[in-house]
Parts: structure tokens; C-alpha cells; sequence
């Protein structure tokens, strides 16, 4: 993907302590699933590998692979139990085509999608290496769209409440700045 709205996953990424309370957080929502302690088949978790990946592994009782194709253009291949989407949606142009290859290769009855994303905040404090910020309702139009269903969701804050007293910036990100997270599964019938 040749955009500048792609964020690289390297040491400064890996060492922000955002990141770090985001996977703490991440994987509390993951163990509240019926699917937790479920062992998996298999694992999907799109976007680089990162140490959350290995997370993934030990949580779902599975190997997880990664994507390597271009997402808002390319199919995805393969059949899994769970795919994971974090802080994905937001770097596409078209979230839409990448929920429907999800759909396609996600395996069984139990089989479950989880997504987060940050939540939508005006353009000054938005992230310039996003396309899409979401309200819960645009979050939830989308998915429904999809042929989804939202079994569990809930939003978090990601920073050390100390940081928002640092300037006017990270005090207006105190009342913006969340992280939303869905645990979702194929509506019945949904054929899009």
C-alpha cells in the first residue's frame, strides 16, 4: 500500500505506551467472549504482525496468520474461526470490501469477528494517518451493511489520565478521544 495513511508498525509504535494500555484493554474485551477459551482452529489478525499477534495466539488456543495483501483491493484467502481487525478499518479507503472478505472466510457457527477502532473526533484532532474515523452509529451502519450482527461492544481510553492535563489539545482528547470495540458475527441469511 503506497499511502501515507498507513501507519508503520516499528520501535516507536511498539513502545507507546497508547499501544501497550490499547492490547491491555483489548484483550479484557476478548476474555468477556463465549468464545474465549475456546480453542480455535485458526486465526486471522489483519495488518502486521506485532507482539498483540502472539497475545492473539495464547488467548485463542490457535496460530494466528497475517494479512499481507492490500486490503481495500484484494480478496483474502483462507478459512478461520477468528479474524481480528484492530485499529485496521480506519487506514482503508474502503472498509466495506474489507468487512465482506471477512465475511467470506470466517468458518462455523461460533465463528466471530473483532473490531476496534478509535472513535470519530473532530478534523483538528483527528489522525492524519486515518481515512475513516466512525461514530458508533456510522460503526454500526456499516456492519449492518456488511451482514453483521454486534453481540458485545464497548469503548475505552487509551492514555494515562495524567496526559490530558498536559495542554488544551490533550484535554479536549479526554472528552474525544475513545477506542470503540465489537465482537461480531454473520447475520443468518446475510448473502452480500
Amino acid at each position: 500500500m503506497e499511502s501515507g495513511c498507513r501507519t508503520i508498525i516499528d520501535g516507536a509504535y511498539l513502545r507507546d505506551q497508547a499501544h501497550l494500555v490499547r492490547w491491555r484493554k483489548t484483550l479484557g474485551f476478548l476474555a468477556g467472549s463465549s468464545l474465549s477459551g475456546a480453542s480455535c482452529a485458526s486465526g486471522l489478525d489483519l495488518g502486521d504482525r506485532t507482539p498483540f499477534t502472539a497475545s492473539l495466539e495464547k488467548h485463542f488456543g490457535c496460530p494466528f496468520e497475517n494479512t499481507t495483501v492490500d486490503l481495500d483491493l484484494e480478496p483474502l484467502s483462507g478459512l478461520f474461526g477468528v479474524v481480528t481487525a484492530f485499529e485496521v478499518l480506519e487506514h482503508l479507503y474502503n472498509p466495506l470490501h474489507a468487512l465482506l472478505a471477512i465475511k467470506r472466510i470466517l468458518e462455523g457457527k461460533d465463528a466471530r469477528l473483532f473490531v476496534s477502532m478509535p472513535l470519530w473526533k473532530p478534523s483538528f484532532l483527528a489522525s492524519p494517518d486515518h481515512f475513516h474515523e466512525m461514530t458508533r452509529r456510522s460503526a454500526l451502519s456499516l456492519f449492518t451493511r456488511a451482514g453483521f450482527v454486534v453481540l458485545r461492544s464497548t469503548e475505552f481510553r487509551i492514555r494515562h489520565p495524567l496526559f490530558y492535563l498536559t495542554g488544551v489539545k490533550p484535554l479536549l482528547r479526554a472528552w474525544y478521544e475513545k477506542v470503540q470495540i465489537y465482537e461480531l458475527v454473520v447475520r443468518q441469511g446475510s448473502t452480500l
